[in-house]
């Protein structure tokens, strides 16, 4: 999924490393975590050796731009290559169990206004699959097992059924938007979801902030 996020960011502009990983967490929030910052690098060499992306010259780091502690010498900027643009569609255009994952849905998710409907109809019916399933699954644990859990693992259980039980909802209006050919609404203040702000889950592994 590294692949392609990396891909997908180089479409937009030609970026060094630190700046890849600045747009990563700044594109896929708190999933991010699931994502291992030390497989940058090598997934960066691995994508150049395939031909997907180029090194361009080296630019002078400039102090704004340079984290503390971070050496101010020029450094190199990746672009992307025609091969790589071919590549980055034919990654966005799969579907699969690999897509449907809290990790893989979510970058995909992340690329979506580059993804056709078809291929966004059925990530997202996929996705909704593995929640229901996840949300199945919880709610038999909690009817055989609530009585040998302590309080506080109960709670957690409930949560997270809580949780699978409002992202369902949060997609199926999702796949009702997608079949009337509506994208998502934001509204003026810029949070995304319009009215499922109260009751919809955000984004796979983000935590929805509670208004005062």
């Amino acid at each position: 999924m590294l692949e392609l996020a990396i891909l997908g960011l180089l479409q937009e502009a030609p970026m060094h490393g630190y700046e890849l990983r600045k747009e990563l967490t700044a594109k896929l929030g708190a999933i991010r975590a699931a994502i291992s910052y030390g497989s940058l690098y090598p997934t960066l060499r691995r994508l150049q050796a395939a031909g997907w992306i180029t090194e361009a010259a080296e630019t002078p780091a400039t102090a704004e731009d340079v984290p503390a502690l971070t050496s101010r010498r020029g450094r190199v900027v990746y672009t992307i290559t025609a091969e790589g643009k071919e590549r980055f569609a034919q990654l966005i255009a799969q579907t699969g169990p690999e897509t449907y994952g809290d990790t893989g849905f979510g970058v995909h998710f992340a690329f979506f206004s580059r993804t056709d409907q078809a291929t966004r109809l059925r990530i997202l019916e996929g996705r909704r699959r593995t929640i229901e399933e996840r949300r199945e699954g919880l709610r038999d644990m909690l009817g055989r097992a609530a009585e040998r859990l302590d309080a506080y693992t109960l709670e957690l259980q409930r949560h997270g059924l809580d949780a699978c039980e409002r992202e369902v909802r949060w997609l199926e209006e999702l796949i009702a938007n997608e079949r009337s050919g509506r994208a998502p609404t934001v509204p003026p203040d810029g949070t995304a979801g319009g009215r499922r702000e109260d009751n919809s889950p955000p984004p796979p592994g983000e935590t929805r902030k509670e208004r005062p």
